[in-house]
C-alpha cells in the first residue's frame, strides 16, 4: 500500500510546515516512527483537556498549529486534537490523514446534548497514521483525568491496534457507538462537516455552537 501524496505534504488544515508544529514534533521524535507516533499520541492526549464547547466554523480555526498555540485552559474537541497529533506526525515524515465519522454517545456529554436536542455526535474527528505499512486509527480526544471521571479507562495506543474510542465503560455498558462513516480525508471536509451540522443540529443553524449555561 502506497499512501496518497496529500497524507505527506502540508496543507491549509494540516499545517505541518508550521515551525511550531516542526518543534513540538521533533521534541517527541523518537528512535523509530512507530515510538515517535506514540510519544506523541500521549503527549496530545494529555495537554488539552477535551472540551466539546469549542467549536468554530471558519477554516481558520482549524489548523494544527493553532490548536498548538493557543491558550491550553480552552481545551480542544476530537477535531482540534486530531488535527495535531496528523500535522505532528507529518512532520516527521509520518503519512497522516483525518477520519471522521458520526457517533452516539451513551455518557457524559448531558448538557452539550440538551442544547443540540440529540446525543448523536456529528462529524467525529480521528487521526490515522501509516505505521507499519498500514493505516491506523489514533483517538486522542479524552485525556486521562476525564476519562476516569466518567469512569472508563484511557485509550491506549501502541502505533500497531487501533485506538478507536472506547465502545464500553468499566461497567461494561455501551459508550460509545459509531453510526455513519464519513471517510479519510487529508484535511478537514469543512463546507460539508458544517452544512452536516446544520442538518442534524438545529441550534446551530445560525453558525454559532452552543455554549454551556452560565457563559455566553
Amino acid at each position: 500500500m502506497t499512501p496518497d501524496p496529500a497524507t505527506r505534504s502540508a496543507n491549509r488544515f494540516v499545517d505541518s510546515d508550521h515551525p511550531a508544529v516542526i518543534r513540538f514534533a521533533e521534541s517527541h521524535r523518537r528512535a523509530t516512527p512507530r515510538e515517535s507516533a506514540v510519544a506523541l499520541y500521549y503527549e496530545v492526549r494529555e495537554m488539552l483537556r477535551y472540551n466539546p464547547w469549542r467549536v468554530r466554523f471558519e477554516a481558520g480555526d482549524y489548523t494544527s498549529s493553532g490548536v498548538l498555540l493557543r491558550d491550553r485552559s480552552e481545551g480542544a474537541h476530537c477535531i482540534d486534537k486530531a488535527l495535531l497529533l496528523a500535522g505532528a506526525c507529518r512532520a516527521l515524515g509520518i503519512p497522516s490523514r483525518m477520519h471522521y465519522a458520526n457517533v452516539r454517545n451513551h455518557i457524559g456529554t448531558a448538557r452539550l446534548e440538551e442544547k443540540l436536542g440529540t446525543d448523536l455526535l456529528v462529524y467525529h474527528g480521528w487521526a490515522e497514521l501509516f505505521l507499519g505499512g498500514r493505516w491506523v486509527g489514533a483517538t486522542p480526544a479524552f485525556n486521562s483525568e476525564l476519562c476516569r471521571r466518567l469512569g472508563v479507562a484511557p485509550l491506549e495506543f501502541d502505533g500497531v491496534h487501533d485506538a478507536v474510542f472506547q465502545a464500553y465503560d468499566a461497567t461494561g455498558a455501551r459508550f460509545m457507538e459509531y453510526i455513519a462513516d464519513h471517510g479519510a480525508h487529508p484535511g478537514v471536509p469543512l463546507e460539508q462537516m458544517v452544512a452536516a451540522w446544520k442538518a442534524h443540529y438545529p441550534s446551530v443553524r445560525d453558525g454559532v455552537w452552543p455554549a454551556p449555561s452560565g457563559t455566553t
